[in-house]
């Protein structure tokens, strides 16, 4: 079968199931054993055609938790963000330039929780603009890659880790950098999702 064009139409189809960017009252305060978790917010900002990826960044390693980790732009609130979302897009500015009019929200995947460092993570998913453009903060990123969206639709694609202090997280094949652990996991949410059946029309 072949690729789809992964044009902005295509891509906004595949996606029309994701959560709402609000965030209800329920979902505000975790229940449980999340209750004490910190939050946090990235950004997943896809490029459509015919740059056709995956925003990611490797973190600096003079950063103090989760240094030199491959991640999505983000982190946590700042007590003036009136909301996560506004987090995860006033942290993607700070971090690597990107300015909030390039991005098209469309939604956002389940939280995700970090063990070790016990973040429950919020992603937003938005689409970029064809003029988007951006740079990376020299004291928080080392640097900005692309992951094809052509990978994403290759089951395959995703490995779980088996053995050592990883076994149970999941990765993704780069040449150059090492994705794993929750960015893994919510790469995995979002490959899920974007192989699931249309809703709508694409263009």
């Amino acid at each position: 079968m072949p690729l789809p064009a992964f044009t902005a139409g295509w891509l906004r189809g595949r996606l029309r199931g994701l959560l709402p960017v609000a965030i209800s009252e329920a979902e505000s305060t975790p229940a449980g054993s999340l209750r004490s978790a910190r939050r946090a917010a990235v950004l997943v900002a896809l490029a459509p055609a015919p740059r056709g990826f995956v925003l990611l960044t490797r973190r600096s390693r003079l950063l103090r938790t989760h240094s030199g980790q491959v991640s999505f732009p983000g982190g946590r609130p700042d007590p003036s963000d009136p909301s996560l979302v506004e987090t995860a897009l006033r942290e993607a500015q700070e971090e690597i330039g990107l300015e909030r009019d390039q991005v098209e929200l469309l939604g956002r995947l389940a939280d995700q929780h970090t063990l070790t460092s016990n973040f429950l993570i919020t992603p937003f998913v938005g689409l970029l603009a064809p003029q988007a453009r951006w740079q990376a903060a020299p004291a928080e990123v080392d640097a900005i890659f692309g992951l094809p969206l052509s990978l994403l639709l290759d089951p395959g694609a995703p490995r779980r880790i088996e053995t050592g202090l990883r076994r149970g997280s999941w990765s993704w094949p780069h040449p150059d950098h090492d994705i794993w652990g929750a960015t893994a996991a919510i790469l995995l949410r979002l490959a899920r999702q974007l192989r699931r059946p249309a809703s709508g029309v694409e263009s």
